[in-house]
């Protein structure tokens, strides 16, 4: 039922990825020294993360000694005892008695018989023979009981702590920094596109939806800034210490490592692999996204229409549609993204058993010690626990790479030519009004011509009217007039001055543009009618409102001219037209364009605009477009237009006593 404007190819191409990922990190090239200090940060607090189960591996190892007897020193003090089994001895600073002497020999002989045939400990016996020498006199325990190195136990405790609290304040640092990068990326790519609206030709909004390109400036917009402060902290933070902690295990033990870091790979394999399945997904959500609001603004700027000719349903199966398709593509996005996490997670606690599993035999034969597998399986836990985070994240990136693309796509179209060179200057004050358009050709799209071969003169104080059927070109006559399209061919002089000197500013600054189409904004009547104009009393806004009959109505209002717009619900189709066209007769500009401006008044309020439009342009040059007919009869010159040429031209009467195409034109409004 809505068929709006046309999609652009963009729309339809597959996205890439790594491709939009790489063109994010170009575009945050005025952000590169905050994320180098955010990356810095993150790596310092990775390195600290990582270097914190070493120093528990200490703490764990020195535990540990400190509990198990030295075999060494007890072999040392047998060898002592036995060489003076009977007599009194002195032996490191401790006095041993002969009583206690054979008190331990007699121990020694019990605790032989515990052990196995190669001298190693039979665990099943470990707690009888601790029970043997917990019975030894006082100055043997001394001399072979364990010792706990407890000050060094402390300094270990403590710089682990500290090692933690700074970590952690550089992880601070570095989600601070992450997340002014990401909320002044947003920043810019807003201010970038509210720039980029105003250098867009009017030929690219003819060609888009206008529910697509403001999906591109608001829904895109949001889910690149929420995705990224999401995700792109934690790849930064989580990559970093992924990277720590596989240094560190190969530092540990290339073992262990390469068991925890190959179990991983399997991991890095899947995300691939969903990373390519599911992009198209998140990009076809934000294409039907688009599509979506355009259909959404397309029925409600038209619902009367939609009511009148019963075309709910039809509007509403369009729209089912469409939300099937976002339904679709947001389930299988959703489902091959989420996939990620519990897959790495697996994944994780894989690599996790493994280590387990090979460092118990590891230990078993001697080769590491029971402090390495404490450290490592906290790295493991360290290395798995980022995979799950980042593969979490990534699946967060993707609808921001979608978002990206689309973004992107709009700020890279053809902007209008650069207006640098053109220095041509017309002074308000002293301008005579003359316009003249010479052979001027010209189409919206190559090869095909709407205005063929278009001239005429203006000259200062006429007021011209441009009339002709519906398509002869009078409107696309008056945009080029306002350089709102750059003409093919020919010239169009004010003055004598060619438009193609100066720039679109110059020119507009030239003419008041009432349109057909009435447009109001949520504010006050006052700033309505005022619109971009300098401090202007309220008498002047209302004596230019009783000139156009509207001084009636804003009296009857509650709060007059503060009366908010929005607020008022008794504004008519006509009465918004009267204050778009006071807001033209505030401005005070050398030309006036009418196009169809009484459309949307009734007869009476169009003979009363019409009156007050002619005292108001006395001595300037208008043009006005018609097709009531009846309302241009006083113009001075009448360019008669059909098929983007003048066929016809000269004041009523001429035209009428031709008999011509005009003349046909101003009867067909009175057959029956």
């Amino acid at each position: 039922m809505f068929n709006g404007g046309r999609h652009s190819k963009g729309d339809e191409k597959a996205k890439n990825f790594g491709a939009a990922i790489r063109r994010m990190l170009r575009e945050m090239k005025g952000f590169y020294i905050l994320i180098a200090i955010a990356i810095v940060m993150s790596l310092g607090g990775s390195i600290l993360s990582v270097i914190a189960p070493e120093r528990l591996a200490d703490i764990t190892d020195e535990i540990s000694s400190g509990l198990m007897l030295d075999r060494e020193k007890i072999a040392r003090v047998s060898t002592i005892i036995l060489q003076e089994p009977t007599e009194n001895s002195i032996i490191d600073g401790e006095k041993v008695s002969a009583e206690d002497k054979k008190l331990f020999i007699e121990a020694m002989q019990r605790i032989q018989l515990q052990l196995s045939e190669n001298g190693t400990v039979d665990e099943s016996k470990a707690k009888d023979i601790y029970a043997e020498i917990g019975k030894l006199p006082t100055s043997i325990q001394k001399l072979i009981a364990p010792e706990m190195n407890y000050v060094l136990i402390r300094n270990l405790a403590f710089m682990m702590a500290a090692i933690y609290l700074l970590s952690a304040i550089m992880e601070y640092i570095e989600g601070f920094i992450m997340a002014r990068v990401t909320a002044g990326f947003a920043r810019n790519l807003r201010n970038r596109i509210s720039r980029k609206i105003n250098r867009l030709p009017l030929k690219y909004f003819d060609k888009h939806q206008i529910g697509d390109v403001l999906s591109r400036i608001t829904n895109d917009v949001d889910s690149v800034a929420s995705s990224l402060d999401n995700s792109f902290g934690t790849i930064i933070g989580e990559g970093s210490l992924l990277l720590g902690a596989a240094v560190m295990m190969l530092v540990t033990n290339w073992m262990l490592a390469v068991v925890a870091i190959g179990s991983s790979l399997f991991g890095f394999i899947f995300v691939a692999i969903i990373l390519k399945k599911s992009q198209k997904y998140f990009t076809d959500r934000q294409v039907e996204l688009g599509k979506m609001n355009s259909h959404i603004e397309e029925v409600y700027s038209g619902i009367a229409v939609v009511k009148v000719y019963g075309g709910k349903e039809t509007a509403d199966r369009k729209f089912d549609v469409i939300n099937k398709k976002i339904h679709t593509a947001n389930q299988r996005s959703q489902f091959l993204s989420g996939l990620m996490h519990p897959f790495m997670a697996f994944i994780g606690n894989f690599g996790y058993v493994a280590v387990c599993v090979v460092g118990a035999l590891l230990t078993m034969n001697g080769a590491i010690s029971f402090g390495v597998i404490v450290a490592f399986i906290l790295y493991a836990r360290l290395f798995s626990s980022p995979l799950s985070r980042i593969a979490q994240a990534v699946g967060g990136l993707q609808p921001a790479a979608a978002s990206s693309e689309r973004v992107f796509e709009f700020l890279d179209e053809e902007e209008m030519p650069s207006e640098k060179g053109l220095t041509a200057h017309i002074n308000k004050k002293t301008i005579r009004g003359d316009i003249e358009f010479d052979h001027v050709r010209f189409g919206y799209d190559d090869g095909k011509t709407i205005i063929k071969d278009f001239s005429a003169k203006a000259k200062a104080g006429q007021k011209i009217a441009i009339v002709g059927p519906t398509g002869a070109g009078k409107t696309t006559m008056v945009n080029l007039l306002m350089k709102f399209y750059d003409i093919n061919s020919g010239d169009i002089r004010i003055d004598g001055v060619s438009t193609k000197t100066m720039t679109r500013e110059e020119i507009h600054s030239l003419f008041t543009m009432v349109l057909q189409d009435t447009w109001m904004f949520s504010g006050t009547m006052r700033d309505n009618i005022i619109y971009n104009n300098g401090p202007i009393t309220d008498a002047e806004i209302m004596k230019v409102c009783d000139t156009v009959g509207l001084s009636h109505f804003i009296k009857t209002l509650p709060k007059g001219l503060n009366t908010d717009i929005a607020e008022s619900d008794s504004i008519s189709a006509g009465q918004k037209q009267l204050i778009t066209i006071a807001r033209g007769m505030i401005e005070d500009a050398p030309f006036l364009i009418l196009d169809e401006a009484t459309s949307n008044v009734d007869t009476r309020t169009e003979e009363l605009v019409q009156k007050a439009m002619d005292k108001l342009m006395e001595g300037r040059t208008s043009f006005i477009i018609a097709h009531r007919l009846s309302t241009i009869k006083n113009a001075d010159l009448i360019l008669v237009m059909n098929e983007g040429n003048i066929v016809e031209s000269g004041n009523h009467k001429e035209l009428m006593a031709k008999n011509g195409f005009y003349a046909d034109l101003y009867n067909s409004q009175f057959a029956l």
